[in-house]
């Protein structure tokens, strides 16, 4: 009695474990087959050394037709073009499951197709080359495009291309890719969460649209690695994450290292946010907003190795109104990459321009300045208050050429700078003594009020 007492409570607490699991979970806990229709039943043989496309794409098409998912079992599949009609999903074992690319303008395609998945697969391009604007994974006009959980590698283009596509793409792996890991052209709603992107050769994350205009892209939490500007060019490649001509794109949260440009570019980007990144070892600026946008905010974001870390510009253009607030930037370089600036200046710490307020930033080892505020007549209403500057060869510069506007430069910390704590500008060239010492000359551009100023010994 007490035997049969014990075993019913355990096929009870059995039954009620089985509840509390996550879907995700439950689904990982069964036969493959249970997930769907097996790919297997339509003759698709794991391991083979023929190429089983024809196979493949039967499979694909009469699971959609029966809205169900394909399951692929463990093995390797060697596959050309597959296309996703509306409903497709492909579910595989996380890293057991690979399809090895055999030539073709992509290996997954799809147009004008909703409701579609990728999930738990393995996607090698064999290094084979695609055509240009074209991605491994290539999707075009549609809703609900869901990439989760795969690997994409060695593709011989983009990892994924996007255009007019509203989905998600999370937690995949994305690596050694000739050109760019993720694309998206004129998003309707795309979330980019939770992926590791290594060892590409133009950009990591690229949020682009043919013309100005709305995008709200999410771009969160991803780990981006060992970015090369292939290429080469003055800052279009080599960037972990550029945003162009997209309003309202999010950046945040993500881990950012070994780039050879910037970390995070928001080119004609209208009210982008930028916060709570972590980035080391980019070489020209970390964290950008730049040309013809209204609107960045530039927040609580460390930076440890850059030429400058951030850096808000383009007045000219029309690029205005930012807060930079609360970073860590610091171990600044003394260049740029040959080719990004007529003098390949660098050791800035913040650089703005116009309507701007920098505030509660801490800025250490700055070979050139701690924080410019304008170049030359184009500066207006900046306010620099409340910031801690450390060993940098000027603090503040602000400049003081005719036609300029004001900057407010008060009740900052400016310790260790040997050309002056706040010092007036004729582009970047110091042209004034320190504006903080009783007697200096006293300038309309720069209204310089009480600022802590600790001297060399």
């Amino acid at each position: 009695m007490d035997v049969n007492r014990r075993y019913l409570l355990g096929v009870t607490a059995a039954g009620a474990g089985a509840l509390a699991m996550p879907p995700l979970a439950v689904a990982a806990a069964q036969p493959i087959s249970v997930l769907g229709r097996d790919a297997m039943q339509y003759g698709l043989r794991p391991g083979s050394p023929d190429d089983q496309t024809k196979i493949l794409q039967r499979a694909i098409d009469e699971a959609a037709r029966a809205q169900a998912p394909l399951a692929l079992p463990p093995g390797v599949y060697r596959t050309g073009q597959l296309r996703l009609p509306n409903g497709s999903k492909l579910v595989g074992v996380r890293g057991a499951t690979r399809l090895v690319f055999t030539g073709g303008p992509s290996m997954v395609t799809s147009e004008g197709s909703d409701s579609l998945g990728l999930h738990g697969l393995v996607l090698d391009g064999g290094g084979i080359p695609l055509p240009t604007r074209r991605g491994l994974v290539h999707g075009v006009s549609g809703r609900d495009i869901r990439i989760t959980d795969c690997e994409i590698t060695a593709s011989g283009g983009s990892g994924i291309w996007f255009e007019n596509v509203a989905g998600d793409i999370s937690g995949n792996i994305v690596s050694k890719v000739a050109a760019t890991a993720i694309v998206s052209f004129d998003a309707k709603g795309l979330t980019v969460l939770r992926n590791t992107i290594q060892d590409t050769n133009d950009n990591g994350i690229e949020i682009l649209r043919t013309s100005i205009g709305d995008d709200g892209t999410l771009v969160a939490d991803n780990r981006i690695e060992d970015i090369k500007a292939g290429p080469g060019g003055s800052g279009q490649y080599g960037n972990a994450i550029n945003a162009f001509r997209a309003g309202n794109v999010i950046v945040r949260g993500n881990r950012i290292k070994n780039c050879d440009y910037s970390a995070v570019r928001g080119n004609s980007a209208s009210n982008i946010q930028i916060t709570g990144n972590s980035v080391s070892d980019v070489r020209e600026v970390a964290l950008y907003s730049e040309f013809a946008f209204e609107g960045a905010v530039i927040a609580n974001n460390t930076v440890d190795g850059a030429a400058l870390g951030v850096s808000v510009c383009n007045f000219n253009e029309g690029g205005r109104l930012a807060v930079v607030q609360g970073n860590i930037i610091r171990n600044l370089l003394a260049k740029r990459p040959i080719g990004t600036a007529p003098d390949d200046d660098g050791g800035i710490g913040i650089y703005v321009e116009a309507d701007t307020s920098v505030s509660g930033n801490v800025i250490e080892n700055a070979p050139s300045f701690g924080i410019v505020a304008g170049w030359g007549k184009y500066l207006r209403d900046v306010a620099i208050t409340g910031n801690v500057i450390r060993n940098a060869f000027v603090g503040v510069g602000v400049s003081v050429t005719p036609g300029a506007g004001t900057a407010l430069v008060n009740d900052n910390m400016i310790s260790e700078t040997p050309r002056g704590a706040v010092v007036g500008l004729d582009h970047a060239r110091p042209i004034t003594p320190d504006l903080t010492i009783e007697g200096a000359p006293r300038f309309a551009q720069a209204a310089v009020g009480m600022n802590a100023v600790r001297k060399l010994p």
